[in-house]
């Protein structure tokens, strides 16, 4: 979220028609990968205003903790939440014990970390299961678009992972069963965009978002 974007402006983006196509395009990619059981804890690290926490919490059961480290945009995650709650937090030092909650998600919280690995490794510390982290991925037309020369719009200044530096740093992590898939193929949300999304496999690693899946070593 860029310094003038307040929350509201922020979720109401998850209303308009490309928002809500591109928001449901992650969450169904982030919740198949993540594969939550009912009734399972799930952290959303970084959660800013609870679009994506709402999402997982009225699919698992309510058991669902956003995280951030901005009060303002925790303040407008409780007050549009339902059961979920939401803690003031960093990232790279999580408030919990090691593999204490069932599934951790992050969505682009990552691309806007200095410290990514800790933040990462700090996600794997806590997770019991099942690790999941939504990405913006440098090789695709979104970031030609949108990210060059420090990015433009809510893209100032985020970082732009490749699908190898995710992996390779999954691998120095306690996890196993690595896998990472792609979406939002095209920018925009065009019916060029949502035949390429129907067709082309999510393996594909060129989509604007990335997502890294992998499971805790036991």
């Amino acid at each position: 979220m860029t310094p003038t974007m307040t929350p509201a402006d922020y979720d109401a983006w998850y209303d308009t028609p490309r928002g809500r196509w591109v928001g449901e395009t992650e969450f169904s990619l982030l919740h198949r990968l993540l594969a939550p059981q009912s009734g399972e804890s799930i952290l959303d690290v970084g959660c800013g205003t609870g679009w994506f926490t709402r999402r997982f919490a009225s699919s698992n059961g309510w058991n669902v903790t956003g995280l951030d480290n901005d009060a303002t945009r925790l303040d407008f995650a409780r007050v549009h939440g339902r059961n979920e709650r939401y803690l003031e937090g960093d990232a790279r030092a999580l408030p919990f014990a090691d593999a204490s909650i069932d599934c951790v998600v992050s969505i682009a919280a990552l691309c806007f970390i200095d410290d990514w690995r800790l933040a990462l490794a700090e996600m794997a510390r806590v997770a019991r299961r099942r690790l999941v982290v939504g990405l913006l991925n440098r090789h695709s037309l979104l970031w030609w678009e949108k990210g060059r020369e420090g990015g433009t719009g809510g893209y100032r200044g985020a970082r732009w992972h490749t699908a190898d530096e995710i992996s390779e740093a999954l691998t120095a992590l306690p996890l196993t069963h690595i896998q990472i898939r792609g979406a939002l193929f095209m920018p925009g949300a065009s019916p060029l965009a949502r035949a390429c999304e129907r067709c082309l496999p999510s393996r594909l690693r060129l989509g604007g978002f990335l997502v890294a899946a992998a499971d805790k070593r036991q």
